[in-house]
């Protein structure tokens, strides 16, 4: 049985739990490497995979007899082999932030379970802790999204639009990768005030600030780095701005290792934006792997510690409504004494 799939039933044999009902796609990526529609139970006896007739070859190319799963055509299932998945079972659990209270009620049906229980996200946070194949995937990630950067300066121009920039850097990353990792968000000038803003018609002017939000994925692993670059020159009334971005941003790569408590550096970067009158109006950062969001977060509203293995953003971003913004983030891998920017594109002035 593979190293995730042992880890979880340990964890439902820790949890008094005799079995687990596993929807979402994700976390079965992550247990068995399966992508395709269906879903993962895991009974006294076996795991089993339930999909229909589209996805068996699929699946069964995707599995070795290491992985031990079983896979069901759901049309040749009957009402009788739904009940006896989980014979003998007192407690079954869920994922209860993936499950409807609609579907809840036809699984208790479907499968005449005595009580379905709660898990609280042990899957999402054991995907936290990275392996060394994720580390080597998101770094993959990564150094794809640093040669996107590099391609997309040398490619923008004054009377390109924003909309042509991101489909750009779009097309990079399925030549080059699996494609997106998340809508790609470029936006300039007074655009760029808004942290999730929507690529648009605005064209490059001959002296702009353009904010690029980007990543790419390998293996269904996510990078994320934003930078913030300039057409033409650094205008003098954003270097302050861009200035106080970067001197956070490098003073939190300092600051993450195993065991720092997120809550107090993201206070450490709100308190000096606010001596200089801004906010940090998001999240310093969150994690980062088979989803592009994922925990923890980095916020002064959340307390977490980073664990060595844990690879998160870091984030920090100014925005003046309705004149621009500056955003500087990199994917970072935590380690014991230190931490490893995955993202390495420079983050001094470019210029275009």
């Amino acid at each position: 049985m593979n190293r995730k799939m042992q880890w979880l039933r340990n964890q439902l044999l820790s949890l008094n739990l005799q079995g687990m009902i596993v929807t979402n796609p994700v976390n079965i990526k992550y247990l068995t490497n399966i992508q395709a529609e269906g879903t993962l139970l895991v009974t006294r006896k076996e795991n089993i995979f339930i999909t229909d007739g589209r996805y068996v070859e699929d699946v069964h190319n995707t599995l070795t007899l290491f992985d031990e799963i079983v896979v069901y055509d759901i049309r040749g299932l009957t009402k009788e082999d739904f009940e006896n998945f989980f014979m003998f079972c007192e407690n079954v659990g869920f994922e209860e932030n993936h499950v409807t209270y609609a579907k809840y009620k036809e699984y208790m049906h479907k499968y005449k379970i005595n009580s379905l229980v709660e898990t609280e996200n042990m899957i999402e946070k054991q995907r936290m802790i990275k392996d060394e194949e994720e580390i080597e995937n998101i770094k993959e990630a990564c150094k794809t999204t640093d040669e996107c950067f590099e391609y997309i300066v040398n490619y923008i121009k004054p009377g390109m639009t924003e909309k042509q920039i991101a489909r750009q850097i779009d097309d990079y990353y399925y030549k080059h990768a699996e494609g997106i990792a998340f809508e790609t968000i470029v936006a300039s000038g007074e655009n760029s005030s808004k942290p999730h803003a929507i690529p648009s018609d605005r064209k490059i002017q001959d002296i702009d600030v353009i904010t690029i939000d980007m990543g790419c994925k390998v293996n269904g692993y996510c990078s994320d780095m934003t930078r913030t670059i300039f057409v033409g020159e650094v205008p003098n009334y954003v270097k302050p701005v861009y200035d106080l971005v970067l001197k956070n941003q490098e003073q939190v790569l300092k600051d993450m290792k195993e065991n720092s408590n997120t809550k107090l550096i993201s206070k450490m970067v709100d308190n000096d934006f606010r001596l200089n009158n801004y906010d940090l109006i998001h999240a310093l950062g969150h994690g980062i792997g088979l989803d592009v969001h994922e925990g923890p977060v980095l916020s002064i509203n959340s307390e977490n510690f980073l664990k060595e293995r844990m690879v998160v953003t870091n984030e920090p971003g100014i925005y003046i409504a309705g004149r621009f913004g500056v955003r500087i983030e990199d994917t970072v891998l935590i380690r014991k004494g230190a931490c490893e920017p995955l993202t390495k594109s420079t983050k001094k002035y470019v210029v275009i």
